[in-house]
């Protein structure tokens, strides 16, 4: 359930340091985050969300073709976005955004993949995962995207959500009506005895699941996954369908 106020991150962190494998042979000179969709690139669609949200201040974290990147982000003028230099080592997720955590400071901070990409419906994303958020039951609060809906996915889902929002694995050999977007409202206290080096957030999720306190809420609009190069043309189409 909402809570009465909703709580307004200042900070997020937006994971821009992966290799972009499958999106080759574009990101072999072009990071995937700097991949354009309907004529800008994917990271500023997720800057732009995050600014819109009222979001002021963006980690990025960089590691492949950081140069780029980091050149690309330091033009924004909002959010303010502070660099998380993994040139020496990849931390994948966990390991990255904890690395960052004296960067975000000691409130719940929004997370975000580069290519974290979707088309709003009637009310805002962020809206909603703010006014859900309950540090009281909570540790983390992922976005969830329904499977039947998404574009350019066609896996079995990621997780089940029971009618108060808390979330759980999918059983083995099953589907799951929901499918995490990489997007994600996160106390600290997630990562408390967090081990060091790589990573994944996946191992954090677990951990709060098993405490009772992983929840989710249903993304509102068309989440597109931008996972290949064919997936880019689905995403414009989308982008011109949703202007049209």
């Amino acid at each position: 359930m909402p809570t009465a106020t909703a709580f307004r991150p200042r900070h997020a962190i937006v994971l821009a340091a992966g290799l972009g494998k499958r999106m080759r042979p574009i990101t072999a000179t072009v990071p995937k985050p700097l991949v354009e969709v309907a004529g800008r690139a994917l990271i500023d669609h997720a800057l732009d969300r995050l600014a819109q949200a009222g979001i002021e201040e963006a980690v990025v974290n960089v590691h492949y073709l950081a140069h780029l990147v980091e050149v690309h982000v330091r033009r924004r003028t909002a959010p303010k976005v502070t660099i998380s230099d993994e040139r020496d080592l990849l931390l994948e997720t966990g390991g990255g955004i904890k690395k960052a955590l004296p960067l975000l400071g000691p409130d719940p901070f929004v997370v975000m993949n580069s290519d974290s990409f979707w088309i709003e419906g009637p009310r805002p994303n962020f809206d909603w995962l703010f006014t859900t958020w309950d540090e009281a039951r909570m540790d983390a609060l992922v976005m969830l995207a329904p499977t039947v809906t998404a574009v350019g996915y066609s896996g079995p889902g990621d997780f089940v959500m029971d009618k108060d929002g808390r979330i759980r694995r999918r059983p083995e050999r099953t589907v799951a009506p929901f499918v995490y977007p990489g997007v994600a409202l996160l106390h600290p206290r997630l990562f408390d005895d967090a081990p060091d080096g790589p990573f994944s957030l996946n191992l954090l999720f677990d951990k709060a699941i098993e405490a009772g306190r992983l929840y989710g809420v249903r993304m509102d609009g068309i989440w597109v996954h931008v996972g290949t190069p064919e997936a880019i043309r689905e995403a414009e189409v989308c982008v011109q369908e949703s202007a049209a």
